[in-house]
C-alpha cells in the first residue's frame, strides 16, 4: 500500500480505515437467512441447541452457523455437558445512550443481557430490545418484530477487517521502510515475497488497465484492495470460521469504493460516451444513454456479487466435505469416512488457494478496468484518418 499526499488517496485511507464499521457484521444474504429459518422451524434457536435433530440436521446448522457472522468466536463445543470453547467480543450498542459490555452476557443467545436497566436478546445472529423474560414478537412471516438497537459490535467479521488492516499497514510500512533505509534499495527478509506482487499489480494490472500517465495515482488503491481481499480469503480458509468476503455488505462497501472513484474521476470524454456518443444518430444516443447509465451501475453489483458468491460457494463445499465423516460413518464406517473426508477437503482446500489469490486478481483487474475506462482520453484519430483519405482521393482525382 502506498501512502499518498493527494486527496484520492487521502479519501480512500479513510474510507478503509472505516469499513469494518459501515460493514453490518451481521448482514447475510437471503439464501442463508431462508436456511437460518428452517433451522428455527426445527426447533433450533442457536447453535449449541441440537437435541432431537438428525445428524444431517446438525451438519446444516453447522454450516449455516460457520458461514454467518456472530458475536463470539467458538472453537469447539461439548454438546454432552453443554459448554463452548472459544472467546466473546465486544458489544456496542446505541440505544438511549452507548452502552458496551462482553457477548458472554448472551450465553450464545440463551440468556438475556441486561445493561444499565435495559435488555437485550440475541436471536437468529442479531440483537433485539427485549423485556426481562426475553419475550420476542413476530410477524406472519415469523420475523422478530422488535426493535433493534444500532449496532457497532466488534464482531467476527470486524474483527478480521481490523486484524487485516494491521497487518497490511504493517507488511507495507515495513517494505517501505526497507526502499529508504536499504543501500541498494533490495527488500530484506519476507518483504522479497511482498515485492514481486506488488510489482504484478502495478505492472500487469494497474499499467495496461489505466495507462501510462495516470496508473500511478489508483496504484495505492489497487494495492489494498488486492492485498485485503486476498488476505481475509486466506484467513477464511482457516478453522477460525471467518467468512468476512462471503458477507455481501463487506463486499457491497468494496464495490462502491470502486464506483465512487471511477465516477469521481471520470473525465468529460467517458460522460460524454454515456449521455451523448459521438458517431452515433440521435435516436440512438436517446435509446442508448439510458443503457449506458444503467452499466455504470451493473458494473459495480457484478463486482459484489461475484466476490460474494465464489467466496460462499468455496466455503459451502469445504464444510461439506468435512461433514462427510459424521453424515456417511455408518455407510462407510469412521475409518473410511474420515480418509474419504480428508481426501476431498484437501484438494478442494488446494483449490481454494488458487481462488483465493484469483478473487483479489479477479477483482482487482476489473476495478483497474472501470477507472481505466473513466479517465482515459479518447482521441477520435479515425475520423481524423478518414478525412485523410478523402483529401487523398479528391487530389488524385
Amino acid at each position: 500500500m502506498v501512502i499518498s499526499r493527494k486527496p484520492l488517496s487521502l479519501i480512500v485511507a479513510i474510507a478503509f480505515s472505516i469499513l469494518p464499521f459501515i460493514s453490518t457484521a451481521n448482514t447475510t444474504s437471503d439464501s442463508t437467512s431462508v436456511a437460518v429459518e428452517h433451522v428455527h422451524e426445527s426447533h433450533v434457536e442457536n447453535h449449541s441447541n441440537h437435541e432431537g435433530l438428525s445428524q444431517k440436521e446438525k451438519v446444516n446448522a453447522h454450516i449455516v452457523h460457520h458461514l454467518q457472522d456472530s458475536y463470539d468466536f467458538v472453537f469447539f463445543s461439548d454438546e454432552a455437558e453443554g459448554k463452548h470453547y472459544g472467546f466473546s467480543l465486544p458489544v456496542i450498542l446505541i440505544d438511549n445512550g452507548l452502552k458496551v459490555f462482553s457477548s458472554s452476557k448472551f450465553h450464545h443467545g440463551e440468556t438475556v443481557a441486561e445493561v444499565d436497566g435495559q435488555y437485550y436478546k440475541l436471536f437468529h445472529g442479531k440483537i433485539y430490545k427485549t423485556d426481562a423474560e426475553g419475550v420476542l414478537s413476530f410477524d406472519e412471516h415469523h420475523h422478530p418484530t422488535n426493535a433493534k438497537p444500532l449496532d457497532f459490535s466488534i464482531t467476527k467479521n470486524v474483527f478480521a477487517l481490523l486484524l487485516t488492516s494491521i497487518v497490511i499497514f504493517l507488511l507495507f510500512f515495513g517494505l517501505a521502510k526497507t526502499y529508504k533505509t536499504s543501500h541498494n534499495n533490495l527488500p530484506k527478509g519476507f518483504n522479497r515475497v511482498l515485492e514481486p506482487l506488488v510489482i504484478y499489480v502495478r505492472d500487469e494490472i494497474a499499467r495496461p488497465n489505466i495507462g501510462e500517465a495516470k496508473y500511478k495515482k489508483f496504484t495505492p488503491y489497487l494495492l489494498t484492495v488486492f492485498f485485503l481481499i486476498w488476505l481475509l480469503n486466506l484467513i477464511g480458509l482457516t478453522p477460525l470460521g471467518i467468512n468476512v468476503t462471503g458477507n455481501i455488505a463487506v463486499t457491497m462497501c468494496l464495490a462502491i469504493f470502486t464506483f465512487i472513484i471511477t465516477q469521481f474521476s471520470a473525465n468529460k470524454d467517458y460522460w460524454g460516451h454515456i449521455f451523448w456518443m459521438p458517431g452515433v444518430p440521435i435516436p440512438m444516443k436517446i435509446i442508448l444513454a439510458p443503457i449506458e447509465v444503467l452499466g455504470m451501475f451493473t458494473k459495480p453489483f457484478s463486482l459484489m456479487i461475484r466476490l460474494f458468491a465464489n467466496i460462499t460457494a468455496g466455503h459451502t463445499v469445504v464444510m461439506g466435505l468435512i461433514a462427510i465423516v459424521f453424515v456417511m460413518k455408518e455407510q462407510l464406517t469412521t475409518v473410511g469416512a474420515t480418509t474419504v473426508s480428508l481426501a476431498l477437503t484437501l484438494f478442494i482446500s488446494v483449490i481454494e488457494i488458487l481462488v483465493a489469490f484469483l478473487q483479489a486478481y479477479i477483482f482487482t483487474m476489473l476495478s483497474s478496468l472501470f477507472i481505466g475506462m473513466a479517465v482515459q482520453e479518447h482521441h477520435h484519430d479515425h475520423q481524423e484518418h478518414h478525412d485523410g483519405l478523402d483529401h487523398s482521393d479528391n487530389a488524385i482525382v
